[in-house]
């Protein structure tokens, strides 16, 4: 195995790692075949008493019961889920539906982040767009009202900001560039992503680690940063939308089996669909598989005029066409992403320093983007309001 054959599989080993770590750090060890030290008996066992013949025998009935039940729960949760799939790529089918209907994407924002990214951009162009987005005006005027901004604010007046127009002239154009990919993205959020109840909270800050890494990248690289910054937002939106729908769909289809089981009375099959949960290797299967192409169709129908994503998009979802050159943002964005699951996975331990070395070393890493990178802020937006 060569040196670039061993590092390409190492990046898509992590690659779906991170993956699985988006719906728990317990089953992104059962993937890697973690043993927990609490499964693992130290010293001498302890002496038992001998069971009696009686014991032994209803001790072997439980076991046969027991495991007849999980193999039939087992199959119950393969249909369940054949059921789902076939339901959730009949939604993919109709992009347009997912992005009004699930993750609720209105046109407006898609003018709102291409105006930004012209030179001609002015607060007084994006005043009437900003209105017709309330939820967008009310996130601007609690921005410029935070305790935090209201101080900085302070030197000249600490008025209390109680429109959209005048927080979008408070905060500034530099600013919104940043401000309004974050709030979409977070917008467009599940409300609610149990059982997995970390997922919702990693969804958001994986979003603004490659958005930040992007920029960061962008900035050493002489590519236009703002660009990179806004394809870093939304380029897990694919994520957001197979989450919302497999949700949505586990919860529609479950209770119509559920149902249908309680009517024909097959009290074996209800009883193992009332046991049965959103399953993570499910999902994690879809996320790995599916969702930067969800995130380019998405992004194609968003017909930005201004900002140059399709290409980029393409180059991520199908790889580079033999004798075709890389774009300058594409590589940007590869390494954005994998430097933001780096830092999820570093800070769950569940990265050794030979992979992270191979990882970097497949994606070109250089010494100057890491030094910058090591020493950069993920979680917060780096911005004065005067």
């Amino acid at each position: 195995m060569t040196e670039l054959v061993a590092q390409q599989r190492t990046a898509k080993i992590l690659d779906q790692r991170a993956h699985d770590l988006l719906l728990g750090h317990s089953f992104a060890h059962q993937q890697i075949g973690f043993i927990h030290t609490l499964e693992i008996e130290y010293g001498e066992p302890m002496k038992q008493r001998t069971l009696l013949q009686v014991e032994v025998a209803a001790q072997h009935k439980r076991q046969q019961s027991s495991t007849a039940h999980h193999k039939y729960r087992a199959q119950a949760s393969e249909v369940l889920h054949k059921a789902i799939e076939t339901a959730i790529f009949k939604q993919l089918s109709d992009m347009d539906a997912v992005i009004l209907n699930t993750l609720g994407i209105e046109d407006g924002i898609a003018t709102i982040l291409d105006l930004l990214a012209v030179k001609s951009a002015t607060v007084g162009r994006l005043e009437p767009l900003v209105n017709d987005l309330s939820w967008l005006g009310r996130e601007l005027v609690t921005l410029v009202n935070l305790p935090y901004y209201r101080k900085q604010r302070s030197k000249n007046t600490s008025v209390k900001v109680d429109s959209p127009a005048l927080a979008l002239r408070y905060i500034g154009l530099d600013n919104l560039q940043l401000v309004i990919p974050t709030f979409a993205v977070r917008h467009w959020m599940p409300h609610s992503t149990e059982p997995f109840s970390l997922l919702k909270r990693r969804l958001r800050d994986s979003a603004m680690a490659n958005a930040i890494a992007a920029q960061k990248i962008a900035q050493i690289n002489n590519v236009n940063d703002i660009h990179a910054f806004t394809l870093g937002m939304l380029l897990d939106v694919g994520r957001i939308a197979l989450v919302r729908l497999y949700l949505k769909t586990f919860e529609q289809v479950w209770q119509r089996k559920v149902q249908i089981a309680r009517q024909e009375q097959r009290k074996d099959l209800h009883t193992a669909l009332l046991e049965l949960k959103p399953d993570p290797l499910f999902l994690t299967t879809l996320l790995n598989n599916q969702s930067l192409a969800i995130s380019a169709k998405v992004i194609e129908k968003m017909k930005f005029k201004y900002l140059p994503f399709q290409g980029v998009m393409q180059q991520l979802v199908n790889g580079v066409d033999k004798g075709d050159t890389i774009l300058p943002l594409t590589e940007v964005m590869l390494k954005a992403r994998c430097y933001s699951q780096y830092l999820n996975l570093k800070e769950h331990q569940l990265i050794e320093s030979d992979e992270t070395t191979a990882w970097f070393s497949y994606f070109k890493f250089t010494k100057t983007e890491l030094k910058t990178l090591e020493t950069s802020n993920f979680t917060n937006l780096a911005i004065q309001i005067d």
